[in-house]
């Protein structure tokens, strides 16, 4: 049976009730204030390690999460359904376990919005699927969230978004606005903000996202986290809404590089190929040897070459592109917190390769000739079909239940609109996407042995993020923006790091990449250039 989770975006009320969250009507106790010194920035094997020494049961720890996002969730509104019954069940059930524990035992997360849980609301961010009655409730869990929860994940519901993910901020018709944790009048960036807020919020001990274009990227940059996009196919995104499931992908955001490597293992689960997502066919044969962890050493980067590319430093816009929609330019702040940077980089033992060679403005035209457009609609179907409530799997059983439109650019139409085909039957499919794709990818790794390359180099963004507060006069933000969505082109693996922060106090990330299928050599690079730098530094909250 179903069970309709709290929406604390909409009723905080709910959220805050006395029956759940009693301890906030006085003042914190000393006990409490012992807890927030020793679970604030803390990481999975610390976390473990107070479980180890009988600290802390998994269901304080469960409360604890839980009485922070009922804290400060009204203030920056990053989760938006919250699963308190179900994570504190999970959190007694973990207790009276026997025997051999998970890697991830009792270790509270967040969920982004679009990833199906069992029983929870899964709105993707849109009013239309947060109909009171009718709303989207999932048959089954995600391919991911089923190894999460195996792992002994307890999750604590979901994390706000924007509509169906195809934002670079982080307003939602579904749960509002999300802003920065380092500054609630800033954009937390999109479309995976809500996970961002939250994990900077120390609101959990890591959360997931998903990226089409950016959107683990722009997020970890503009939150000072860590922000991973894997080789397209490491982790299966069975059970995740489609904004365009050619080129979605999802894994974990994470205050560390270490957190990351452990819920990445776990994501991956056994590498066999999932039924419902052909890209993981190859993951057996081609995947680094788990776990990830293994590849994490202070010293990864000494004697690795990075370039930077050409192509992102100066970009070019399209032809014909229209001047909203062209090559975003690097703005000049951005330009100086990456030099500082590269100059970190090169501290920890890397060599830097700048020449206007590397990737140049025509790989940029190569990106662009891969085309996922007609085959937006059968990635809609397939997902209503496996993961739909049992009211509506179709688009049309959908408006027929709920009495409203079905979103047309789910379906390819609308203001874009091309004609949608079916990717296994399409005899144009290689002139459409294979081919392009594999031509692109091939200049890649050409210019990564040219070069003699481990990987290249790049801002997360090209500017810092903006402060959202309204205008008059003027639109909606809509940034900030970045030059990173050709990564999920080519299907190559991309991490954002914590790279400092700005004059006004907001982050900035620095994003390497690298060969597909070398994630964890990527990780190993990121956790060296963390060990050396130590970049992130907590944001100082504010309360209702």
């Amino acid at each position: 049976m179903h069970r309709k989770r709290f929406t604390c975006a909409l009723a905080m009320s709910l959220l805050v009730s006395p029956a759940l969250y009693s301890q906030h009507a006085s003042s914190r106790s000393d006990a409490s204030s012992q807890m927030d010194r020793d679970l604030l920035e803390i990481d999975v094997p610390r976390l473990h390690a107070l479980y180890a020494h009988h600290k802390y049961t998994v269901t304080q720890v469960t409360q604890w999460y839980l009485d922070r996002i009922a804290r400060y969730n009204p203030v920056y509104r990053p989760v938006i359904h919250v699963d308190a019954i179900g994570a504190l069940a999970a959190a007694a059930h973990e207790e009276a376990e026997k025997g051999r524990h998970g890697p991830l035992w009792g270790v509270p997360i967040l969920i982004k919005d679009n990833t199906c849980i069992t029983g929870v609301i899964t709105s993707d961010g849109w009013s239309g699927f947060n109909i009171a009655g009718k709303e989207f409730i999932p048959s089954t869990d995600a391919s991911i969230v089923k190894n999460l929860r195996a792992a002994g994940a307890i999750l604590l519901g979901h994390t706000n978004m924007p509509d169906f993910a195809a934002s670079d901020t982080n307003f939602s018709s579904a749960g509002g606005r999300t802003g920065n944790a380092y500054d609630v009048r800033f954009s937390p960036g999109g479309s995976s903000g809500g996970t961002a807020t939250a994990l900077a919020s120390n609101l959990a001990v890591f959360g997931q996202g998903t990226d089409t274009a950016n959107s683990i990227r722009i997020p970890s940059s503009a939150d000072s986290l860590v922000g991973l996009l894997p080789t397209r196919g490491l982790v299966s995104i069975a059970g995740i809404a489609p904004l365009d499931w050619l080129l979605d992908n999802t894994s974990p955001l994470a205050r560390d590089v270490t957190d990351a490597a452990i819920a990445l293992d776990v994501m991956a689960g056994d590498l066999r190929r999932d039924p419902l997502d052909f890209r993981t066919a190859d993951r057996a044969a081609n995947a680094q040897k788990l776990p990830y962890t293994s590849y994490l050493k202070r010293g990864a980067l000494k004697g690795k070459r990075f370039g930077v590319p050409a192509f992102i430093l100066n970009p070019v816009p399209a032809a014909g592109a229209a001047p909203d929609r062209g090559a975003v330019q690097l703005a000049p702040e951005t330009r100086e917190a990456f030099l500082k940077a590269l100059d970190q980089m090169r501290s920890a033992g890397a060599t830097i390769v700048l020449d206007g060679h590397i990737l140049t403005p025509e790989f940029s035209q190569l990106i662009r000739a891969i085309n996922t457009r007609p085959y937006r609609a059968e990635g809609t179907m397939a997902y209503l079909h496996d993961f739909g409530p049992s009211s509506y799997k179709t688009p049309e059983q959908y408006e027929a239940v709920a009495g409203a439109k079905f979103p047309p650019m789910l379906l390819g139409l609308g203001t874009n609109a091309t004609p949608q085909r079916t990717l296994e039957s399409d005899p144009d499919r290689d002139t459409t996407l294979f081919g392009p794709q594999q031509k692109a990818l091939a200049e890649y790794d050409a210019t990564l042995a040219r070069f003699h390359l481990d990987g290249f180099v790049y801002p997360a963004l090209q500017m810092p993020p903006n402060d959202e507060t309204p205008k008059p006069g003027e639109p909606q933000s809509r940034g900030p923006h970045s030059a990173t969505g050709w990564a999920n082109k080519i299907g190559v693996p991309a991490l954002v790091l914590p790279g400092g922060f700005y004059a006004n106090g907001i982050p900035f990330g620095m994003e390497l990449s690298t060969t597909r299928w070398h994630d964890g050599d990527l990780l190993g690079y990121g956790y060296a250039y963390e060990q050396a730098t130590h970049n992130r530094r907590q944001p100082r909250l504010t309360t209702p």
